[in-house]
């Protein structure tokens, strides 16, 4: 009996289950996955308490609960001057994760290319395939990281219906300049096409970077569909609640999908981050200062032990190269790292098509507590000197 359809027989399991499977076997200190080990305010929590309590726990309508569809709308007016009608730009999503899957699903038919900056999200890979389309990567080159312009025009041919963006970047922190953000768009408009950009690290930039939305560049508006989520940004990543705002025909190809995958998403968590969506400015600017200075903790750390560090603008990773201690392939690297130094982390590699481009680069996660950071240094100070 066949075991697995081919859509899904070569995918494997996400580099981020192995990897924390890993740590939680070998008592290792996580640095791999990307998830905070504290939880985010008080105040939504009890928000989420009082929704569990007053009897919110139905399905709630399929865009999501009038009040977060509201409240995401006054967040990109707010913050990036963008017009979101909540009835119809709206739709509340199972995470970002399902917001990108969904869009692919709705927007791109098999054959059909997909532009995508590599190194990308596993999960980006993973559904193009199973859409059927085809990625054309665009690659993010160390030690710089930036977007190659010749490359972005070389990879749009006739078939290429979409561009998959994500910035800020993960895995690498990039956060895409006004510049690069410009020529994204000039393609995009000259050859037709949508783009989805993944921007669920909007709020987590530092030294002064600022994330800009490309939907509010002139002409993409009509052409962009955002996604973002409360994971990041609260530090509730299991909660999954995420959404994507755009025309509204963009945002119904979302629903078309979603309808049939999740149906509808945590009702009694929507509404505690339709609250969190109008925290103080304060609030964003103090956490993410506050994953700042962890940022300056690992990184001077990772620097100490003697790898070659690229300090990210942007997001929950920081990158280094693993030469500078003798190694050059990361997977064997991050494989051996939990036996000599009690830490794991998630090698460059999986996420690139050209796997060589991948191959000596480490990413390490920072949105631990800095105690947590500070064991890990130890322990790999103690293994590498």
């Amino acid at each position: 009996m066949k075991q697995h359809s081919a859509r899904v027989s070569g995918l494997g399991t996400t580099i981020f289950a192995e990897m924390s499977a890993l740590a939680q076997r070998t008592g290792a200190v996580n640095l791999g996955q990307g998830f905070p080990d504290t939880d985010g305010p008080a105040s939504v929590i009890e928000a989420a308490v009082e929704a569990l309590r007053s009897g919110r726990n139905q399905y709630a309508p399929g865009p999501g609960v009038p009040e977060l569809r509201e409240a995401i709308a006054a967040h990109q007016q707010r913050f990036y001057a963008l017009d979101v009608d909540p009835d119809t730009e709206v739709v509340v999503t199972t995470g970002a994760t399902e917001a990108v899957a969904a869009a692919l699903l709705g927007l791109v038919d098999p054959g059909e290319e997909v532009v995508v900056l590599e190194p990308y999200y596993d999960s980006y890979v993973a559904v193009i395939s199973m859409v059927g389309a085809i990625r054309r990567p665009v690659t993010l080159r160390a030690p710089t990281f930036r977007l190659d312009l010749s490359e972005l025009r070389a990879a749009v041919t006739p078939r290429t219906r979409a561009v998959l963006l994500n910035s800020p970047h993960n895995p690498t922190g990039t956060v895409l300049d006004a510049e690069e953000l410009q020529a994204i768009a000039d393609v995009a408009i000259e050859h037709d096409l949508v783009v989805i950009t993944d921007e669920v690290y909007e709020h987590l930039t530092f030294d002064g970077a600022a994330h800009i939305p490309i939907g509010t560049l002139p002409g993409m508006a009509e052409r962009t569909l955002s996604i973002s989520s409360a994971g990041k940004t609260f530090a509730f990543t299991g909660w999954k609640i995420g959404w994507a705002t755009g025309p509204a025909p963009l945002v119904q190809a979302v629903l078309a999908a979603k309808q049939f995958m999740t149906f509808t998403s945590g009702a009694p968590l929507q509404p505690a981050i339709a609250g969190a969506l109008s925290l103080p400015a304060e609030f964003f600017a103090e956490h993410a200062a506050g994953l700042q200075a962890r940022r300056d903790q690992l990184c001077g750390g990772l620097a100490d032990v003697g790898l070659d560090v690229h300090v990210p603008a942007g997001t929950y990773f920081a990158t280094t190269d693993i030469r500078p201690l003798g190694y050059d392939d990361g997977m064997q690297f991050c494989l051996s790292l939990p036996e000599r130094a009690g830490v794991v982390a998630v090698p460059h590699q999986v996420f690139y098509d050209d796997v060589e481009a991948g191959r000596p680069l480490v990413r390490w996660a920072f949105c631990k507590q800095e105690s947590v950071i500070d064991e890990a240094l130890n322990r790999l100070r103690g293994a590498f000197g």
